[in-house]
């Protein structure tokens, strides 16, 4: 992802888990936008309320290294004018560095799940994070990780109601 947080690349189990990226328009691969927009997300992202106060942080740190991208300024403006709780938290100046941490999901197959993630700047990619998560060995969000590789994010498409 980049640091407007556009998903720009994903395996098949983070299309399976966090989103159907392959079937999302270019636009609609974005992180802040799926928080903030999606009336879904507080389902997904149990812990919704970190990470959106984190993704508002991490647009605001963007913003001060860039506050001339013309793509960041309409994405911020955009998630101001829709969402009263973007425009709360962007009023808080809040900052934020995405490094690491847990992160908590639902996933309607196989139920909750609490993932580590850890984040890496990609060399040679200016404004570029490698987020990787993973499950602790022999922990439930593992079993359900190796379930859920299992399918492909058009198995489940079909299969929830």
């Amino acid at each position: 992802m980049n640091d407007r947080n556009d998903v720009l690349a994903w395996n098949r189990l983070a299309a399976i888990l966090i989103a159907d990226f392959p079937r999302l328009g270019v636009r609609d691969r974005n992180m802040a936008r799926r928080i903030f927009l999606d009336p879904q997300a507080p389902r997904i992202h149990l812990d919704w309320d970190e990470a959106a106060r984190t993704t508002v942080g991490m647009l605001r740190m963007a913003a001060g290294r860039r506050p001339q991208d013309p793509e960041l300024v309409r994405l911020i403006g955009e998630l101001s004018v829709q969402s009263p709780t973007f425009r709360g938290l962007w009023a808080s100046h809040h900052v934020h560095e995405k490094t690491h941490g847990p992160k908590h999901f639902r996933h309607p197959t196989v139920g909750d799940l609490t993932l580590t993630y850890e984040t890496f700047q990609v060399p040679g990619a200016a404004h570029h994070l490698l987020v990787v998560y993973t499950a602790a060995p022999g922990s439930p969000a593992e079993e359900a990780l190796n379930f859920l590789s299992s399918f492909s994010p058009e198995d489940l498409s079909r299969a929830e109601p």
